[in-house]
């Protein structure tokens, strides 16, 4: 474990010693306030329209998670589907372009923690995403109740979703000394498991049923309602470890062919 934690403080002064990291989450906080703040204007616009009818006490009529909640964490999944090649472009292109990735091998380490480590930086990166979005709540509980399970869901769900989509990244990354590239093949992989319950939407056929469940925007709907399902957890987990052990399967390749 001190290897994944000598891995994890090298690429974390990688990513915060460097405008990347600002510039995304600057991005992202940007696109996501606009979301919010469009969701919270539908609301107040729906909550003056409501006011004038008979028996209308107040905005806690009108459920908040389903004009702003609901759409802020669709809107998120949007925006991390946009930044996570960002996030992972640079992980193991730039040592490869560099050739630092040889000096690497060299190290101490075992593989599982030079990945790990990798990926528990890009995680921390994802959390400095999310975290300042928190502070939306005071915006909400100023008009209505905070739904706290929705919220919990929902940051959870996309958490999940964002992890997932930064393994696939990672792994991305072991293929290619080009960062363009492998943010470029990281967001057509990315966007394939987005899309492809759609082309199944309309079939109920074994193959169709396949393309629904490996879909990462279906399991992603429940958080967003408020309902943790196991089978959710489940896909999003088990996607994590499958492209982590890609990862090191890569790494593995590599130093034979090396």
């Amino acid at each position: 474990m001190s290897g994944t934690f000598v891995v994890l403080k090298r690429e974390l002064k990688s990513y915060f010693y460097s405008p990347i990291a600002y510039a995304i989450i600057v991005m992202f906080l940007v696109i996501s306030g606009y979301f919010f703040y469009s969701g919270m204007a539908f609301f107040s616009v729906a909550s003056f329209e409501m006011s004038r009818t008979v028996g209308f006490t107040g905005p806690q009529d009108l459920e908040i998670a389903d004009f702003v909640l609901r759409p802020f964490f669709g809107n998120i999944g949007v925006i991390l589907l946009l930044m996570a090649p960002l996030i992972t472009m640079r992980l193991f292109s730039e040592e490869k372009k560099t050739g630092s990735i040889e000096l690497l091998f060299t190290w101490p380490l075992r593989d599982g923690e030079l990945v790990i480590g990798k990926y528990l930086a890009a995680l921390i990166v994802l959390i400095a995403l999310l975290v300042p979005t928190m502070s939306y709540l005071i915006v909400i509980d100023i008009y209505t109740a905070v739904p706290w399970g929705v919220l919990i869901a929902g940051y959870l769900g996309v958490f999940l979703l964002g992890s997932a989509f930064i393994a696939l990244g990672l792994f991305v990354s072991t293929l290619t000394e080009n960062q363009i590239i492998s943010s470029a093949i990281t967001f057509g992989c990315l966007l394939i498991f987005w899309v492809i319950a759609w082309t199944a939407a309309h079939n109920t056929d074994t193959f169709s049923q396949v393309l629904r469940y490996l879909s990462i925007l279906r399991h992603q709907d429940d958080f967003a309602k408020g309902v943790i399902k196991l089978s959710d957890v489940v896909y999003y987990l088990s996607f994590i470890f499958f492209f982590i052990f890609l990862s090191l399967r890569s790494l593995e390749s590599k130093k034979w062919r090396g």
